[in-house]
């Protein structure tokens, strides 16, 4: 019963109106950042499906507006504007518009001189954002480049069926092989999918992390410095006791935030259409299930027993960390190790598979417990089981290490008095030997 009151205490002090706030924020915040994002792709898809261009004819000649009249009967929406000189920046400001595609003086004399003729395309770029530079200038020259070379393939005497076949002379047929596995799919379109599915992962593992550590070291720290942690070992409470129900509710709290973060973040994915740009989602979804790159209901228990066991080593390590704190400053300073841990791993997954790194460099990367969670889904996906295995068995014999440690230390004297403080006495000390003076 006094464990089950001291639990309540520590998920009260835990669980509080800042936490529950921050929560919906995040949730909020997701969801908007989606649909915003959601928008953003559907308005540009609606460009590519009515597309409508800027063109200036600069050359005004029978050639040049059959051209931009077999446009406009194609279903395009052209709007003409007249332009003359090269200062682009006031034509667009001029005519209030964010693109154009000019066609020049001499097109069609290059063209019947056999020489290439030259289109010009100007866009305005107003920010660095993927979205807001599609430009339908691009898609624009390309229909007149498409429209020029079948006429040039006429005036050649160069039918359609033959035009075709030269701009494509080959049918290609891409196969992706995973072990002894295989599909009629394209690589990129599978790494696109897996990349979009398990981008969650990694951005909540480093996030449980350092919310973890914070919330766990931010308790024992505040505990020492406001003196209540020597009244709390004081009272008729084993101290394995007290330290089992700070790393319970410390991990409810972690699991809690894992679980909203696991939810705002698929959410996120889902609202933001990814798969939609890709094109056959449907035929990339069976040609995974296909590769046997699908996990099933037992991997991601198995990852969630990673994820676990990541926790405990963090809340382990946490406990020993919050003891070195002599104040708020430090810790907040004290997590550094923490974070730069989490850190590497956690970069590294975002950019190369970890198990392709040279051997030294790969040690040092599986030497760190928190990366065995990073690369967990990629090595049940790609059959790296006794790799992911070894990574169950090495975090468990971190996680015992880890709080063997942490228990010594909190049932010693220790806990009081142990503190980071660069050779200076910690005032703890300071004020023990005062009092025997």
């Amino acid at each position: 019963m006094k464990f089950i009151n001291l639990l309540q205490k520590e998920l009260k002090e835990l669980i509080n109106a800042q936490m529950i706030g921050s929560l919906v924020i995040v949730m909020v915040i997701l969801m908007m950042i989606g649909n915003i994002t959601k928008t953003a792709i559907n308005d540009t898809i609606e460009e590519q499906n009515n597309p409508s261009f800027n063109i200036s004819d600069r050359d005004e000649t029978d050639f040049t507006k059959n051209l931009i009249e077999t446009l406009r009967n194609s279903g395009a929406e052209i709007t003409e504007f007249k332009t003359s000189g090269e200062n682009y920046a006031d034509i667009l400001k001029n005519n209030d518009i964010k693109n154009l595609i000019i066609l020049p003086e001499g097109f069609t004399e290059n063209l019947q001189n056999n020489e290439i003729p030259k289109i010009i395309t100007v866009s305005r770029m107003t920010s660095v954002s993927a979205m807001s530079n599609l430009s339908p200038t691009s898609s624009g020259a390309y229909a007149i480049q498409n429209l020029i070379t079948q006429a040039v393939a006429e005036n050649a005497g160069i039918s359609p069926e033959k035009l075709e076949f030269i701009e494509n002379p080959v049918e290609l047929h891409e196969n992706t092989v995973v072990a002894d596995k295989s599909a009629v799919v394209s690589t990129e379109s599978i790494v696109n999918k897996i990349m979009a599915q398990n981008m969650i992962l990694p951005i909540v593992v480093f996030l449980l992390i350092m919310l973890t550590s914070q919330s766990l070291v931010s308790s024992i720290s505040n505990e020492k410095i406001d003196k209540t942690l020597e009244t709390l070992l004081s009272s008729p409470v084993s101290r394995t006791s007290i330290i089992t129900a700070k790393m319970l509710s410390a991990s409810i709290v972690a699991l809690i935030n894992a679980f909203v973060y696991m939810l705002g973040f698929s959410r996120f994915i889902d609202s933001s259409a990814m798969a939609d740009i890709a094109g056959d989602t449907l035929s990339v979804d069976e040609a995974i299930s296909q590769l046997g790159l699908s996990l099933s209901v037992s991997d991601y228990i198995l990852v969630g027993i990673q994820l676990f066991l990541t926790i405990m080593i963090c809340l382990s390590v946490s406990i020993m960390l919050g003891a070195l704190a002599n104040d708020t400053k430090s810790s907040q300073n004290v997590i550094m190790p923490i974070m730069f841990l989490a850190m590497i791993p956690y970069i590294i997954s975002l950019v190369a598979d970890i198990n392709s790194l040279p051997t030294i460099v790969r040690i040092f990367v599986y030497a760190i417990p928190f990366t065995h969670t990073f690369s967990g889904i990629p090595n049940l996906m790609f059959g790296n089981d006794k790799i992911f295995i070894f990574g169950i068995i090495y975090q468990v014999v971190v996680f015992i290490v880890c709080m063997f440690f942490a228990l010594r230390l909190f049932k010693s004297d220790k806990i009081l008095t142990v503190s980071l403080n660069f050779g200076q006495k910690s005032k703890y000390r300071k004020k023990s030997l005062k009092n025997k003076d």
